[in-house]
């Protein structure tokens, strides 16, 4: 009897399982689902402030690195130098050697660096507010750490389960400064060691 109240019970597990599980998937995917969505209302929050020339230059930019540009000049460069090489000499608006198109794509190549440099300080400044955004949630998960290891101490101690001392959870139960590790970030640039560049130079 008690191996089949044994075998009953492993079976109902069992049969409870798949449930459980797919519950515990749902939820993931819903929790993952909510942060997909926050991100992109981040993201359409900081495009919404970005000014008519930002957006204009940002399409330019995209524009300009696509592979439909690439075909449209080739077909106009193409399509002036054999026009005014099948021309008749007097009727050729740019002879050989096309000054007039070395003027134009001239002008074309410098309003196209300054709108890809619009386009780069923006997404530049956009990469910094995401940076400093990653550090704030560092941080404070960080912070929840320690305060996690304290709660976990404190609960031993009052239970009566509190083991043998060790110093390295001594030390992550320290508030980190983030002072403290940038200035030894820097130290180990100028000495030369990981992220430092051949003469300690950071890379």
């Amino acid at each position: 009897m008690a191996a089949e109240s044994n075998g009953q019970a492993t079976a109902a597990h069992q049969a409870s399982a798949p449930p459980a599980e797919a519950a515990t998937s749902e939820a993931a995917e819903a929790l993952t689902s909510r942060n997909v969505e926050r991100i992109h209302a981040l993201e359409a929050r900081e495009h919404s402030k970005a000014k008519t020339s930002e957006r204009v230059a940002d399409a330019i930019a995209n524009f300009s690195g696509s592979i439909a540009f690439v075909w449209i000049t080739i077909l106009l460069i193409g399509g002036w130098i054999a026009a005014n090489m099948v021309l008749p000499q007097p009727e050729r608006l740019d002879p050989f050697p096309f000054p007039l198109l070395t003027l134009v794509l001239s002008i074309e190549a410098i309003f196209l660096s300054i709108f890809i440099l619009m386009s780069q300080n923006r997404a530049a400044r956009v990469s910094d507010k995401r940076s400093h955004l990653d550090l704030q949630l560092t941080l404070l998960s960080e912070q929840e750490n320690t305060k996690m290891l304290l709660m976990l101490e404190q609960i031993g101690r009052a239970v009566g389960a509190a083991g043998t001392p060790d110093p390295e959870v001594e030390v992550l139960e320290e508030a980190t400064q983030p002072e403290a590790l940038s200035r030894q970030i820097d130290q180990a640039i100028d000495a030369g060691g990981p992220g430092a560049g051949p003469a300690g130079q950071a890379v």
